[in-house]
């Protein structure tokens, strides 16, 4: 029996594939979700339990490392997991490590997109032993093309390679799209003399965008800004030199990474889509980065100043106010921002009952507020936090932890009666100083 965790874009047709393949399959998601022939697990422990073949489809290293230790008590002895999420070498090992002994464990992440992963025509870049490798080698078929690259961790470093090169020249033809306009040159010509190019499949794959059309999304700009975070911070890693930024957020400003060979391209176009993430693009397709940097050239900025000197912010990536406050004001490199709660746009509450759902949204939108001067977790000097049921802090703090992964700041937290909308559980709200080049 196969367990399949991570039911995203990718995921689902994939456990789709193998269900129609003829694979007996229980198939597990944080938000439920089903697919058709699979069984449907309530947790990692019990999707796992009688599992010979484990395998994780989800968003990030600290995804992957949260539902693994959720599922380690199912996990059966000579289980193997295959991990197909992409996170990197340093988390492979660091998964190997979280992992018993007696479970295998193969690094098979894929390039495609959600077409090619609906008719099996991945690639799979799979790393691992060779005794696991040929346990899941019939399986991975059923994925598409599967080349088996070496030993752990090659299939992640293989991956994170071949993004460094791919997303980057994706950003580079949206500024080249932008230069042009600017200049006054027609985009489809342009678009139709880079055809001729090297450049030319590209090209013609984000014609339509860069023309104004829109697109299905295939691969999120979200997951690309974090691919590419992966790949600066790993090179960075095996260069003692370099002084690696965390990755959680996606915000890659380490001035010494433009310094060394080899990180200079990846780490400037992660910042392009970093900011493109802050003001709420995550969620789109890549090629969204189109219309980014072509509102970027136009100069195109957030927040009104008077002539107090305080600046009032309010991006366009969070739901807009009630008109009763501004979600930050800034004075000089002071930066103070509202409490944010769960709610939609249209002002309804969001994950009601579900603290973690909240809390996530919660700090989403923090994160993209303090991206939007250019500042990260990083930079927060105090957060406070407001619980109506301070029980469930646990459910918080494990949410919190992922976005501020250094040093914490300094903190305050307390429970109160109710928050200003029934259904809300938990307002949180930062202080951060801006950095002075920013």
């Amino acid at each position: 029996m196969i367990a399949f965790l991570g039911l995203g874009l990718m995921g689902a047709p994939m456990a789709r594939r193998l269900v129609e393949a003829g694979h007996r399959v229980t198939a597990w998601n944080r938000t439920p979700r089903t697919v058709e022939g699979a069984a449907t697990a309530d947790s990692p422990a019990g999707a796992v339990a009688e599992a010979d073949l484990v395998i994780t489809m989800l968003s990030d290293p600290a995804a992957v490392t949260e539902v693994l230790t959720a599922a380690g008590p199912g996990l059966r002895d000579g289980a193997l997991v295959v991990e197909m999420s992409t996170i990197g070498p340093a988390a492979v090992a660091a998964l190997r490590g979280l992992l018993p002994s007696r479970v295998g464990l193969v690094d098979a992440p894929v390039l495609g997109s959600v077409g090619p992963a609906r008719e099996g025509t991945l690639t799979v870049l799979a790393g691992g032993l060779p005794a696991d490798l040929a346990r899941c080698r019939e399986v991975l078929g059923v994925f598409g093309e599967v080349r088996e690259l070496g030993g752990p961790g090659a299939g992640a470093a293989t991956k994170l390679a071949v993004m460094s090169a791919l997303v980057p020249a994706q950003v580079l033809l949206a500024e080249t799209v932008a230069y042009g306009r600017a200049a006054g040159v027609d985009t489809g010509a342009l678009l139709d003399v880079l055809g001729a190019t090297p450049l030319g499949a590209l090209a013609e794959r984000v014609r339509p965008v860069a023309e104004g059309d829109s697109v299905e999304r295939r691969y999120g700009l979200g997951l690309a800004a974090k691919d590419l975070a992966l790949a600066v911070q790993d090179l960075a890693v095996k260069d003692p030199a370099v002084d690696a930024p965390a990755v959680r957020g996606v915000a890659v400003r380490d001035p010494a990474l433009d310094a060394r060979p080899g990180l200079t391209l990846a780490a400037a176009a992660g910042r392009r889509l970093a900011a493109a993430v802050s003001l709420g693009l995550g969620g789109e397709d890549l090629t969204a980065v189109f219309g980014h940097v072509a509102r970027e050239a136009r100069g195109a900025r957030g927040g009104t100043a008077r002539r107090t000197g305080v600046k009032k912010i309010n991006p366009a990536s969070v739901p807009a106010t009630n008109g009763l406050y501004s979600h930050a004001t800034r004075s000089g490199d002071l930066l103070s921002v509202s409490g944010q709660v769960a709610l939609d746009a249209a002002g309804n509450v969001l994950g009601e009952g579900d603290m973690t759902a909240q809390s996530e949204h919660v700090m989403e939108s923090l994160a993209r507020i303090l991206a939007d001067q250019g500042c990260t977790f990083d930079d927060v000097t105090h957060i406070r936090t407001f619980l109506t049921d301070m029980s469930r802090l646990p459910e918080y703090g494990a949410v919190r932890r992922r976005f501020i992964t250094g040093e914490p700041p300094a903190s305050t937290t307390v429970e109160v009666s109710r928050l200003f909308r029934p259904g809300l559980l938990i307002e949180v709200e930062v202080t951060a100083v801006v950095p002075g080049d920013r």
